[in-house]
């Protein structure tokens, strides 16, 4: 299983989905809620996101090489191979 790494926000109802889904299929994952970080880590870790996703929507979803932006099942399932 490729690494997984969501950028999220705390309050966002799709970056919630999309934790739900994969806790339902079992993928193990590592998260950031941008939302919750202080500033300085906050403009950080934006700066990453705009390498994967330049409109630096949410959630931003790394599946190894895959960049998913936004909660869509689909390509997750794709990207993960189930």
């Amino acid at each position: 299983m490729p690494p997984v790494k969501i950028y999220s926000l705390s309050t966002c109802r799709h970056c919630k989905d999309a934790k739900k889904f994969l806790n339902d299929c079992t993928v193990k994952y590592d998260f950031i809620d941008v939302d919750l970080l202080n500033r300085k880590e906050r403009n950080e870790i934006l700066e990453e996101i705009k390498k994967f996703n330049p409109d630096c929507s949410f959630p931003t979803i790394l599946i190894g090489d895959k960049v998913i932006a936004g909660f869509k099942e689909a390509e997750i399932k794709k990207a993960l191979g189930v």
